[in-house]
């Protein structure tokens, strides 16, 4: 297309740059890619070709077939190249929409070839499944096989055939487990290069961050399957008013609140009036400044930023703006230009109803980094069972407190917060009103971690019922241990099952009846005052109440005395928290009386 049809055509449809989400576990080197990538443009020669944007990098075609050689002819492609989204330190940003998907086009999972699958590269599977979004896998780190012998910046195949048997079969076994690990997670992955449709099968590259081996084969992939099969969706209307995503709302010196936004549709200029998904009231206001960053070679000079009139889709960029201070990661950007404002106002708030967090009227308080990351833990709290009171974009502060402290349940008495910080006076608030605060960047761990609090209440909830309840227990007077016929009667007893405590009635059983016979007052072993004797364990004990030859003989068997109510909540709810011999004591004990009463207990 040449400069004229641009210019002329305000409103013709041109194609983008697909954008691509760089996703994986924390140390297996996406940030290192990244910049193996930037300084592969530098070594061809190419270093002002590639620009950094706010938030993503810009890789143009011509800069790709310059590193991948032999494997692109710039010829077959009319994509203008590739656009990676490099937001800090994590893969919460693939969770960022656009119109009701994920904002990436396409995704590459990098994994550390020694380590295989971790928590987040589950994790980022779960999202790409859930958004449909389509990926390649970067295998990492080749240059780490013992025995490697590195020929940086080269293709895969080229690079694997000057290594040793030894080196090659090592680096085979470790892509075997890892295109098993796909395949156990419902993937069908091979070596790129054997991959004849990438919509059935995921193409595995093996790559070095370090040595920039792979690093061809991974850009020609990208640049491949964005040209094969995203082609259609890269149509844009380039002259339209921009469409886009928050992903980030931060300070600047000199600017205020801005929003970093990537662009996928359209184009936005210094004069144009935007509409920002928010926190409360949809905001409406009028961009100030359009601020790209200085160009590498400039980058030493005072101003970090640059100032330009218009950036059309696809890029990244901060825009400066008045009132931008409840503006929401993951929120939708569109600019208004000649629509009616009401209409634009519309699409934002029906594009965020479309978030799918239901909240119910108790449940825990979710707050996240964006609101693709908000939908996502509401999905995995929602496989868990765990129901939401409120959820929200941003750190937890002292109001989340009020919310979470107010629950009619201890258990809900809990924040999750994933990939926030917690405001200082939120802690100390959290502390005086005893809300658990669980705050991680592993979606499971998250979810996991308030798992085991849920357990650990109801440990704690079932022992102070249990101290509370009467226990079962069998016991039997032994022969020729009569230390006193009555007020009280002293006696040996020999334990059978069950726990034996003091301050416990006593019954014998008569027939079907149980006969209450006296109380039992105290327990002594070797000459000590104890409290409870186990199963198996000979004690004397003191009975207020009977007489030894009237009452009870010597050989009895005698039972302490269960209320209907405890033995209901015994066999019903916490069978499974007392010993294996109260148990056989208890249901010995409701058998007697279900003889008598088939309903007894129940």
């Amino acid at each position: 297309m040449s400069d004229a049809d641009t210019t002329d055509a305000g409103d013709a449809a041109e194609l983008r740059t697909p954008i691509v989400a760089v996703l994986g576990h924390v140390d297996h080197g996406k940030t290192s890619l990244l910049d193996e990538v930037r300084g592969s443009a530098v070594t061809a020669g190419e270093a002002g070709a590639i620009t950094q944007h706010i938030g993503a990098t810009a890789v143009p075609l011509s800069t790709i077939s310059d590193i991948a050689g032999a494997l692109v002819d710039p010829d077959d492609f009319d994509l203008p190249g590739l656009l990676f989204i490099d937001t800090p330190g994590h893969h919460s940003f693939s969770t960022l929409r656009s119109r009701g998907g994920a904002l990436a086009d396409i995704a590459v999972v990098v994994v550390d070839v020694n380590d295989g699958f971790q928590p987040q590269t589950y994790e980022a599977l779960d999202i790409l499944k859930r958004t449909q979004t389509p990926f390649i896998v970067a295998a990492n780190k080749i240059d780490t096989v013992p025995g490697w012998n590195p020929n940086p910046d080269e293709p895969v195949q080229q690079t694997l055939e000057k290594q040793s048997d030894r080196a090659e079969s090592r680096l085979n076994e470790q892509l075997y487990e890892i295109i098993g690990q796909l395949s156990d997670e419902g993937f069908s992955a091979d070596m790129y290069w054997r991959v004849q449709d990438f919509r059935a099968n995921i193409g595995v590259v093996p790559v070095s961050a370090e040595t920039g081996e792979g690093v061809p084969d991974l850009l020609t992939v990208l640049m491949g399957l964005s040209q094969r099969y995203l082609k259609e969706e890269m149509s844009i209307d380039i002259g339209g008013p921009g469409v886009g995503t928050v992903l980030e709302v931060k300070e600047e010196r000199g600017f205020g609140t801005t929003i970093d936004i990537v662009l996928y549709d359209g184009t936005v200029r210094a004069d144009d009036t935007i509409v920002v998904g928010a926190k409360n009231q949809t905001i409406v206001t009028d961009v100030r400044a359009l601020l790209q960053p200085q160009p590498l070679a400039e980058i030493r000079t005072e101003k970090q930023f640059e100032q330009v009139d218009e950036v059309r889709a696809a890029a990244g960029v901060k825009i400066a703006a008045p009132d931008l201070d409840d503006a929401m990661a993951g929120a939708p950007v569109r600019v208004v230009r000649d629509r009616p404002l009401e209409e634009v106002i519309e699409e934002v708030e029906a594009e965020l109803a479309e978030i799918d967090v239901v909240t119910e009227e108790e449940g825990v308080v979710v707050k996240a980094d964006t609101l693709g990351s908000l939908e996502a833990i509401a999905a995995a709290l929602d496989d868990a069972e765990v129901p939401i009171v409120r959820a929200e974009v941003g750190d937890v502060a002292p109001r989340d407190i009020a919310v979470a402290s107010t629950a009619d349940e201890p258990k809900h008495e809990a924040i999750l917060g994933f990939n926030v910080d917690v405001l200082d006076d939120a802690e100390r608030e959290a502390e005086e009103k005893d809300v658990e605060l669980f705050v991680d960047d592993v979606i499971y761990q998250l979810v996991e971690g308030y798992e085991e609090h849920i357990e650990a209440i109801e440990r704690a909830q079932q022992e102070q019922v249990l101290d509370k309840i009467k226990r079962p227990c069998r016991f039997r007077v032994l022969q020729d241990h009569v230390f006193r016929q009555s007020n009280p009667a002293v006696v040996g007893v020999e334990v059978l099952s069950g726990t034996l405590k003091r301050n416990s009635h006593v019954v014998k059983w008569d027939g079907n009846e149980a006969e209450r016979i006296g109380e039992l007052k105290s327990l002594q072993a070797a000459g000590e005052d104890i409290d409870e004797a186990r199963a198996g364990e000979e004690v004397a004990a003191s009975i207020d109440g009977p007489t030894v030859g009237r009452q009870i003989e010597e050989g009895d068997e005698l039972w302490t005395e269960l209320p209907e109510k405890h033995a209901k909540i015994l066999e019903q709810e916490l069978a499974d928290d007392i010993p294996a011999d109260e148990l056989e004591a208890l249901r010995m004990y409701l058998e007697k009386h279900r003889k008598r009463d088939p309903f007894w207990g129940k």
